[in-house]
């Protein structure tokens, strides 16, 4: 029992050395270790196993078990034979596993050594028993020890399978790298041959390239010398289709020049024939009348004999056979020209004569007339002594003041003595005046129709197409040049027709649509502002067509129709329609009075701001106060009332302040009454309208911007 005592001691201090304590760890291959480091230096016993030994090599002496062997019986010394037996055979196998877990497994390599130690540390023991038994005694071992030492063997065993296992694993895993290298190193040899051959290609086509482009370059040389060849060809050409051209224009001159000299042969023989007879009919007047006025005339016909003499010098230049010159044309028409003019103051005489004549004759006839026309004119005269009174009693005028009215008839002399400038030029038959007259029509009224609101360009735009066309400058028209300097009576023309166009935007397009007011009378203002003339007659035109904006109230006679009473009032009257109905009337007195509001409140950004408006708020102020002291209109006042004062009510209040409240005040409390005294049933709208503006601007002492007017930050667009 004490050796097996001492063998246990053995086996744990064996257990408890350092190598003992080696441990295996399966993750090194993962860490990139070797599985061998730490393992190379030699196998080593603890210190205390010296005793262990010494006490195992006592109990192994010949002596003590040859007393052993003889104090036991037979029988125990067969079981140690067969014990010896066992345990040789024990130590053999343990033997052939370690040497071939050794040669087999290089991982295992702590375990053998551990085992060697122990064969080494018992070679005497073991040499002992594995030797022939000795005669004297046999070494025993228990069977625990034999157990232990099969154990040994079979964790040896599995040990050297799981080393061989891992052996395996890390063999695979080195071909799989290997293999994985292999097929890397293929590719790589791939993707360079790749890259060189794209380089080849590359090198190839930027060779083919440079050839394409010198055999381009080649052929665009070719083909620029071929364009230069061809280029002096036409001009070669050319020089010589011009030669011809110019050979054939002179051939046509002169052709022209002989043309032209035989019609002006022709007309100067025309001329001295008229001449000859308007003479002859000068000396040699047949009518009484020019028998008695012959003795006046004889400075006529000596001025006339002149004239004969004149023509008959041009005449004899020419009778070698040339042909007369401008110049002498130019003579004769003028000595024909003043020949009519004679022919033209004699018959003024002879008609002067019997103008007097006439004159006696009729003044009896006059006497007559005078006396009924005294009748008619005491008559009419107490009629407007009756309405004045009756004025008087009301408090208000029934026509506007005389200078007003003044006023307004020197618009209307001026207009119309504008337009008898341009008579000839209006209703001329020539081909070319007629072109002319509708291209300069068209360059005036088209741009006033473009007006809009769609930006500040836009409109400047529009007034630089108007301010060229009044100063005389070309302008484009219907695809040609065009210019009011090209016919003398051509800027009265257009002066006229624009302004009549601008009343006529009011009349349509302010009246269909009320925010058009202000962009059109911006332009307006600037081009009245700029061209005068243009203003005075854009008043004459609005006054014609609505005469609530003097204000004036035509007044009906008993000499006067109901069909001119209506024109008067600025009804439309057409055979075709008949008499223009109330609503579209008041339509159009309202799309008028509003673009005038507009106007007299609105100057153009970009002219002068030096010196007052052409037609600024006092007009205004004058219109609302005149308003105010005439007896109102059915309908009609409340309407145009209402428009001026949603137009212009603000720019008004901004003005005039405090006076502008009073009138405003005076208009609801005492001259509303009067207008609805006048106003029937059934048309209360306008009545209304006025009334509730009224009522809001006094209640809120505030009227505000009417719809559609143009904000500062327009003219920045």
């Amino acid at each position: 029992m004490q050796a097996d005592s001492l063998r246990w001691k053995t086996i744990e201090a064996l257990k408890n050395s350092p190598k003992g304590k080696l441990h295996y760890d399966p993750h090194w291959s993962e860490r990139g270790e070797d599985i061998l480091a730490g393992y190379e230096e030699p196998p080593s016993l603890p210190s205390g196993s010296a005793s262990v030994v010494e006490r195992l090599s006592l109990l192994l002496q010949p002596s003590r078990i040859s007393s052993t062997s003889d104090e036991s019986s037979p029988t125990l010394s067969e079981e140690v034979h067969n014990s010896s037996s066992s345990i040789l055979g024990l130590n053999n196998r343990i033997n052939n596993g370690l040497s071939s877990v050794s040669t087999g497994s290089p991982i295992k390599e702590p375990t053998e050594q551990a085992v060697t130690l122990a064969s080494t540390d018992a070679e005497p023991q073991v040499e002992i028993l594995l030797s022939p038994p000795p005669t004297s005694g046999l070494f025993l071992l228990s069977p625990k020890a034999i157990k232990t030492a099969g154990r040994i063997i079979r964790f040896e065993e599995e040990t050297k399978e799981k080393a061989q296992l891992a052996l395996r694993r890390r063999q695979e895993q080195q071909q799989k790298l290997v293999a994985a290298v292999v097929t890397s190193e293929s590719e790589q040899l791939k993707r360079f041959e790749e890259l060189m051959e794209l380089k080849q290609r590359q090198d190839l086509q930027s060779v083919r390239d440079m050839m394409d482009k010198e055999t381009k370059e080649s052929i665009g040389r070719q083909e620029k010398l071929k364009e230069e060849q061809r280029h002096r060809t036409k001009i070669l050409n050319l020089r010589l289709r011009e030669a011809e051209e110019q050979r054939l224009r002179e051939a046509e001159l002169e052709r022209q020049r002989q043309a032209d000299g035989r019609e002006r042969l022709r007309t100067l023989n025309s001329i001295q024939e008229e001449v000859l007879q308007l003479n002859q009919l000068l000396n040699s007047p047949n009518e009484p009348s020019a028998q008695v006025l012959l003795q006046s005339l004889a400075a006529l016909c000596h001025r006339a004999n002149q004239l004969c003499s004149q023509v008959s010098e041009v005449v004899r230049k020419t009778a070698e056979g040339a042909f007369p010159s401008v110049e002498d044309m130019t003579v004769a028409e003028r000595a024909l020209h003043d020949m009519r003019a004679l022919i033209h103051q004699q018959q003024q005489e002879v008609s002067r004569a019997e103008e007097e004549k006439r004159r006696e004759a009729e003044q009896e006839e006059q006497k007559k007339r005078e006396a009924e026309l005294k009748a008619k004119q005491e008559a009419d005269r107490r009629a407007a002594e009756a309405a004045k009174e009756k004025a008087k009693r009301t408090g208000l005028q029934i026509g506007p003041e005389d200078s007003t009215l003044k006023w307004y008839k020197e618009l209307q002399d001026s207009a119309a003595a504008v337009a008898q400038l341009f008579e000839d030029f209006s209703s001329t038959k020539d081909p070319k005046l007629k072109k002319l007259k509708l291209n300069l029509l068209k360059a005036a009224v088209i741009p006033v129709s473009q007006i809009s609101t769609k930006s500040s360009f836009h409109l400047r735009e529009i007034y630089a197409k108007i301010d060229k066309l009044l100063s005389g400058q070309t302008v484009q028209s219907g695809g040609m040049s065009v210019s009011t300097s090209h016919h003398p009576q051509g800027l009265q023309f257009v002066c006229y027709k624009l302004a009549d166009k601008f009343v006529k935007q009011g009349e349509e397009e302010v009246a269909a649509h009320f925010e058009a007011a202000f962009p059109i009378a911006v332009v307006a203002s600037g081009i009245w502002e700029k061209h005068p003339i243009v203003g005075d007659l854009f008043l004459a035109h609005l006054h014609q067509k609505c005469p609530y904006a003097v204000p004036i109230y035509p007044q009906k006679t008993a000499t006067t129709t109901d069909t001119d009473f209506h024109r008067m009032m600025g009804y439309r009257v057409d055979d075709s329609s008949g008499l223009e109905n109330d609503d579209s009337f008041l339509k159009r007195m309202s799309g008028m009075i509003r673009l005038y509001a507009a106007i007299i409140q609105l100057r153009w950004p970009d002219g002068p701001k030096q010196g007052p408006a052409p037609h600024g708020l006092n007009h205004g102020w004058r219109w609302l106060a005149q308003m105010l002291n005439m007896e109102p209109m059915k309908d009609t006042t409340a309407t145009l009332l209402f428009d001026f004062l949603e137009v212009c009510g603000n720019a008004l209040m901004k003005q005039y302040q405090g006076q502008f409240w009073k009138l405003l005040l005076f208009l609801k409390e005492e001259y509303f009454p009067r207008i609805k005294a006048v106003t029937q049933d059934g048309q209360m709208g306008s009545l209304t309208r006025l009334q509730q503006f009224l009522e809001t601007s006094l209640r809120n002492r505030q009227i505000s911007l009417p719809k559609g007017h143009l904000p500062p930050g327009f003219w920045r667009t």
